[in-house]
């Protein structure tokens, strides 16, 4: 008997112009999609328009807002685990992301993350070390290993796929280390409520 799938969510955290962003989560929901076991939904940030300005505390969000909202929170409502695709901008995460992260706080709580990172000489690793920081103030657990891309640009071919295989090895370590905690964190929240 097969198990379930794990529903995981990629997210494109880039919203600029001309962005990469795509073409990396394209090819790891592809590699997802592979690997077995995965149902994914990737979830472009750049679809919905959340706001930057946020209702006060306690206050309620107005209809437009909440229907912004809509198109991503039940999304990742609905997974049970995430891949960020994450560039870095000036040693940090996009503020796209940021944003979309702090409009949605319970999605996050009691689920793992993982990251694919790009950029320049960094690979995109200084954003992920500063976001493992900011899921784990939303009780998400993060996962250790990531794959990364040194000057993204030029480590992918036309067909959007990576150049070398040292991508697709580091990414089956993460997806394997993703599948067992979205298992294992489902499996735990359906027997106790998580008490954060």
């Amino acid at each position: 008997m097969s198990e379930v799938p794990v529903r995981v969510a990629v997210i494109v955290g880039s919203v600029r112009e001309g962005r990469f962003g795509p073409v990396v989560a394209d090819w790891l929901a592809g590699v997802a999609g592979r690997h077995g076991g995965f149902a994914v939904d990737v979830v472009d940030l750049a679809e919905p328009d959340l706001p930057l300005v946020m209702p006060a505390f306690g206050a309620a969000p107005s209809p437009a807002v909440v229907a912004e909202v809509a198109k991503v929170a039940p999304r990742l409502a609905a997974a049970d685990a995430f891949v960020v695709v994450t560039p870095e901008y000036n040693h940090s995460y996009p503020a796209s992301l940021k944003n979309a992260i702090d409009w949605h706080q319970p999605e996050w709580r009691a689920k793992p993350v993982a990251f694919v990172s790009y950029g320049g000489i960094s690979g995109g690793l200084r954003a992920v070390e500063h976001l493992r920081a900011v899921f784990a103030e939303l009780h998400a657990v993060t996962i250790r290993e990531t794959v990364s891309f040194h000057g993204a640009h030029a480590r992918f071919g036309d067909d959007g796929v990576p150049t070398d295989d040292a991508a697709g090895v580091a990414a089956k370590a993460m997806l394997d280390q993703l599948a067992w905690w979205a298992r294992s964190l489902a499996e735990a929240r359906a027997a106790r409520p998580y008490p954060g």
